[in-house]
């Protein structure tokens, strides 16, 4: 292998690592940490999101580079509009998932003494290992749609700096490799104020309820920018 590929599989490295640290991707998968008392489930999520983000870039990105085409514009952003949209489903989930474990107080007494407890209210029937394998099947999807709405730029840089699939594969997986430890990373740090919280319910709600707003606002925010500002609705009308 020359060394210039190598030196290419470096910045592909430090590529992927700055990558998987843009906003759109650090406010979904926040989500998934907001609901979770479990430092060690928040870093799976990364994990898991950055395989589902390298899974579909590499399908994609292989496919496209072996045929030497591009992903047309208009798909391309429209992918971008599907991240908005999901990240405003996942903001309202989100915030449901609060409303599902509000604050119930019980006032009882022992032996004449009255005594106040507060608890979450679980609705839920789904068994706790289903529910973390339900967390981790949202961030392998999450990572998914991610990879899909990146894609079309992960095409064009690889062709720019590869001379064939092989190399191309080698690269994306590199790639793929430096945004999973970045997510890895990001994830336990955002996970951790929601881990210290947990036995806090007011704050951990305040903190879940604010991931969840994020989530909506950056979301609309996308849709908006992409559809108005960069004419995409124009684009599918015509």
């Amino acid at each position: 292998m020359e060394v210039g590929f190598l030196e290419v599989l470096m910045i592909g490295f430090v590529l992927g690592i700055k990558h998987a640290i843009e906003p759109d991707h650090i406010i979904a998968v926040s989500t998934i940490a907001s609901q979770s008392k479990s430092l060690w489930r928040s870093s799976l999520a990364g994990v898991f999101w950055g395989i589902g983000h390298t899974a579909t870039i590499f399908i994609v990105g292989i496919s496209f580079i072996w045929i030497k085409g591009e992903i047309p514009v208009t798909w391309a952003m429209s992918l971008e509009f599907l991240v908005g949209i999901m990240l405003v489903v996942l903001g309202v989930s989100t915030i449901l998932s609060y409303k599902k474990n509000k604050i119930h107080v019980h006032h009882h007494e022992h032996n004449g003494i009255a005594h106040i407890h507060f608890h979450d209210r679980h609705d839920s029937h789904v068994h706790p290992k289903d529910e973390k394998k339900l967390s981790y099947l949202k961030s392998l999807m999450i990572g998914f749609i991610h990879g899909l709405a990146g894609s079309a730029a992960m095409i064009i840089l690889t062709m720019s700096t590869v001379h064939s699939p092989m190399e191309g594969a080698i690269y994306i997986l590199v790639f793929g490799v430096g945004t999973t430890i970045s997510m890895l990373s990001f994830t336990t740090l955002i996970g951790i104020p929601f881990v210290l919280s947990a036995k806090h319910i007011q704050m951990n709600q305040s903190l879940t309820i604010l991931a969840g707003a994020l989530s909506m606002i950056f979301g609309f925010y996308n849709m908006y920018n992409l559809g108005i500002t960069e004419g995409l609705f124009s684009m599918w009308v015509q």
